[in-house]
């Protein structure tokens, strides 16, 4: 949630969320729904004033007065409560309408929409071609993907994974969590069912609902990333500040209902709508949160490049920010069958957006302040199959990457 103040005063908060696109005149709308409550909350607070002057005078009136002081203080009570309802419903409105409002992005943030990112490295060496096979098709040749029969029972963009598919699946797990462990990460298993409460909470809700999938009548809802539950772990909390950053592995499945990409990835695991995944979460210092940004993607990338995957950092550009970041960097992975990179992980700083709904600070010598919230996605699993799919296969043969080989006890799978 945006801090109303800095909207009004700086210049510079405003530039930042109409760098993000929103609708035309939502800013304006946004600050004429507080002004109003503003007005309707000084009249409130008159009233009551009035209200506490009329309640006195009644004690004091002499008795043949005493009958119109309690007429008049109890016109002044409906008054007020006819106030109250209006402040109210000025609240709801100015609710609804600053949660639309975006986190302003950050001035170092290119402009532009969904091509314009700018990169910033490349790093290893990309292969002369594409493979034989492209991922989907050397899976299925491996029995390392069934979709018929998932299909079948939970219909399009659903699959599972297969024989030894699977145990390389839980090596990457156990091994980039072995990772994070070393790196200062606590790891946690959240829950993935929260209410909306959570979702709102984390920034995902109202902008991101028609992704979410709705379980038992709206009252719980599946997560796409256990960054909003482990966005709650300190929900209205005061952290110490020698206590921060606080740093947070989560491990889940997640689920998303990939609206709005019909026609897009539809062959293989590239985009499906179960999936597993490791996310950082960090918890972090005002002054300390662009560090522990930087800190995070350099985690993504020793992780893909332990892998021996070719990939490129490309810096996101304003149009294509989600709604709680300030700045966000996306991890890109060469893909040889479609001759271009491909996001992989990427990891967001959301300053203090979530933590203004979480009422979750940290205390200093100058007063509490809120902490800044930063996430970031250490393995997408299946995902990552695809890129190894392509990368490691050797006609018949899936060569394991060396650094997953202690966990899955073989070097390669033929066929």
């Amino acid at each position: 949630m945006i801090d109303l103040r800095a909207l009004r005063e700086d210049p510079a908060c405003r530039a930042g969320i109409e760098r993000k696109r929103v609708a035309p005149g939502l800013v304006d709308e946004v600050l004429g729904a507080d002004d109003h409550r503003r007005r309707v909350l000084a009249e409130v607070e008159a009233l009551r004033h009035r209200q506490n002057l009329a309640s006195k005078e009644i004690g004091r009136a002499a008795p043949d007065e005493r009958a119109d002081r309690i007429a008049a203080a109890a016109a002044l009570k409906e008054e007020l409560q006819r106030h109250e309802q209006t402040l109210a419903a000025a609240d709801t409105a100015l609710r609804d309408l600053v949660l639309r409002v975006p986190n302003p992005a950050d001035p170092a943030v290119p402009d532009g929409g969904e091509d314009d990112g700018v990169v910033l490295r490349e790093v290893g060496t990309r292969p002369p071609g594409p493979p034989p096979l492209d991922h989907g098709a050397f899976a299925d040749r491996m029995g390392f993907v069934e979709t018929r029969q998932a299909v079948e029972m939970s219909g399009s963009r659903f699959a599972s994974i297969t024989r030894e598919a699977v145990l390389v699946e839980l090596a990457l797990v156990n091994w980039v969590v072995g990772r994070l462990v070393a790196e200062g990460f606590v790891p946690v298993v959240p829950p993935v069912l929260v209410r909306e409460q959570a979702m709102e909470e984390a920034g995902f809700f109202p902008t991101d609902r028609t992704q979410v999938y709705e379980v038992d009548g709206g009252e719980l809802f599946l997560v796409g990333t256990s960054e909003i539950p482990l966005s709650a772990l300190h929900r209205g909390e005061h952290f110490a500040a020698d206590a921060l950053p606080a740093r947070y592995a989560g491990i889940s499945p997640c689920f998303r209902r990939e609206a709005g990409t019909y026609g897009k990835d539809t062959t293989g695991i590239f985009r499906v709508h179960q999936f597993d995944k490791v996310e950082m979460f960090v918890y972090a210092a005002p002054d300390g949160s662009d560090a522990e940004h930087e800190r995070i993607l350099a985690v993504e990338e020793s992780i893909v490049a332990d892998l021996g995957l070719p990939y490129r950092v490309v810096d996101i550009a304003t149009g294509d920010l989600g709604a709680a970041a300030a700045r966000k960097f996306d991890l890109e992975v060469w893909l040889p069958s479609e001759g271009r990179y491909r996001e992989l992980t990427s990891c967001s700083n959301y300053r203090d957006f979530s933590a203004r709904r979480l009422g979750t600070r940290v205390r200093g010598e100058s007063g509490n302040h809120l902490v800044h919230t930063l996430n970031g996605t250490a393995c997408a699993v299946g995902r990552t199959l695809v890129f190894l799919w392509e990368h490691y296969q050797d006609g018949d043969t899936f060569v394991v990457p060396e650094v997953l080989r202690p966990y899955t006890g073989f070097d390669a799978v033929t066929r």
